[in-house]
């Protein structure tokens, strides 16, 4: 079973609610440039076919509290399937590890890190090496500024349309 076969208007939909996750049903069937009634069940369809994963809010935490970001690369000693298992178990029950992507290249992850401070996100790093998870080295990258940080992604660009 494919990918479901997405038209203009379902590539509208998605746009809009990705920009907006809030988004009343009449303002999206506007968007949209269908009644509501079928721009609701295009919406469900959209959810159950898992294209849409879910509905989120973005925080400024930084305005009530003061964190840390991190970006570090992690490189493993050893390229079995069993290391890369490993290493990932342990950091999806990580909640500081926001972001974690296996890449190719140079290294084997990258991951994104908020900690309350730099000394809460050693002790996270120093907690790992302790855990024997297989880690060779890393490298820290302490995000000073926030020049972009989008989350909507460029459906328009990326989605052709059927039809």
């Amino acid at each position: 079973m494919g990918a479901p076969r997405l038209d203009a208007i379902d590539i509208r939909i998605l746009d809009a609610i990705q920009r907006d996750g809030r988004i009343t049903k009449l303002a999206l069937a506007e968007r949209a440039g269908i009644s509501p009634t079928p721009c609701w069940t295009r919406l469900r369809r959209l959810e159950k076919a898992g294209i849409i994963t879910g509905y989120h809010a973005r925080l400024a935490l930084k305005l009530v509290a003061p964190v840390a970001s991190i970006l570090v690369e992690v490189t493993l000693a050893s390229h079995r399937q069993t290391d890369f298992e490993r290493f990932e178990r342990a950091i999806k029950l990580l909640p500081e590890v926001t972001s974690c992507w296996s890449v190719g290249g140079g290294v084997d992850y990258i991951l994104k890190i908020v900690a309350r401070d730099i000394d809460a996100y050693q002790r996270l790093i120093d907690d790992l090496l302790q855990r024997e998870l297989g880690i060779d080295r890393y490298f820290s990258y302490i995000i000073t500024k926030m020049v972009k940080e989008e989350t909507a992604l460029p459906v328009y660009d990326l989605i052709q349309p059927e039809g």
